[in-house]
């Protein structure tokens, strides 16, 4: 049975406009053009209750629907995660470091979430839990999971429309004394986050690092690093956006998601939930600091 888990209906008049490129950024599940194209390959796509076609040209009025992906069961990971939150129509859990979400390898929280989670007893229930959104696999913090087809299809939806909000504790190199917006765009497309600085330690390696916490109001890929690094300061242990020499051990890198906002899709219940950056954070700033001080 075909399952829509989202619907898009043109209402601004376009011109010369094919939906592979348009669709992008119209579902939240579908975050860039890549990925509208792998939806059409995978037929996953419809078009006015047609199959979409990439060059198709796009009207005033047409209706797209996405369908859900049929996947196999996962393989059970035993990976013990920690529940903040769980209820018949959804889940908050707590990410760790060095797993990714979900993709084509056994070890991803995807696989993880039965181990964890109970099934859904309401009649729309999912086969099994899925991830809502993404984080980076070297990032840790909450997730939001889905248990009924209902809450996945409502949470997508006030992801798009930005009606979650999500704040990240992010330790820095160099004196960042701030508060304001990010705001530069990232391949073109707009992003914006709001951040402020938290603390400032001395650094024996950095001269300073600064503890901030971000509050993405876009969700483009690697977003926040990205920003840090351009102004100066990139994340710490960040392999791909960092400066020389501010990878620290096998510590992975320090950017953590603590907190989480949004309506209950189901209840209206406002659900906030924040926890503590990891230990790992306040452990390495002192460190620096005791080091800085020893010189």
């Amino acid at each position: 049975m075909e399952i829509i888990i989202g619907t898009h209906t043109v209402t601004e008049e376009l011109e010369n406009i094919r939906v592979s490129d348009y669709l992008a950024l119209k579902f939240p599940q579908l975050q860039s053009r890549k990925a509208v194209k792998k939806a059409l390959k995978k037929k996953l796509l419809l078009h006015n209750k047609n199959i979409a076609l990439s060059g198709t040209y796009v009207k005033q009025g047409d209706l797209f629907e996405l369908l859900e992906e049929q996947v196999t069961p996962p393989k059970i990971f035993p990976l013990g995660l920690e529940v903040l939150f769980e209820d018949e129509y959804l889940a908050v859990v707590f990410k760790p470091a060095g797993f990714p979400v979900s993709g084509n390898q056994y070890k991803t929280i995807h696989n993880a979430l039965p181990h964890n989670l109970s099934s859904s007893q309401e009649t729309d229930a999912l086969n099994w839990p899925l991830p809502v959104h993404r984080l980076d696999a070297p990032t840790s913090g909450l997730l939001i999971i889905a248990k009924t087809h209902g809450a996945r299809i409502a949470l997508g939806e006030m992801l798009a429309k930005k009606e979650i909000q999500k704040h990240y504790h992010a330790v820095v190199q160099g004196y960042f004394n701030t508060k304001g917006i990010l705001n530069t765009p990232i391949e073109g497309k707009k992003a914006e986050s709001h951040l402020k600085t938290l603390s400032i330690s001395p650094s024996k390696l950095n001269g300073h690092l600064s503890l901030l916490e971000l509050s993405p109001l876009t969700g483009r890929t690697h977003q926040l690093r990205i920003h840090l690094s351009r102004l100066g300061h990139p994340i710490a242990g960040d392999k791909i956006y960092g400066k020389p020499g501010n990878t620290i051990g096998h510590k992975g890198l320090f950017l953590s998601a603590i907190a989480l906002e949004f309506i209950h899709p189901k209840t209206n219940e406002k659900i906030e939930i924040r926890v503590k950056h990891p230990a790992k954070f306040d452990s390495y700033l002192a460190r620096e600091a005791r080091n800085a001080t020893l010189e």
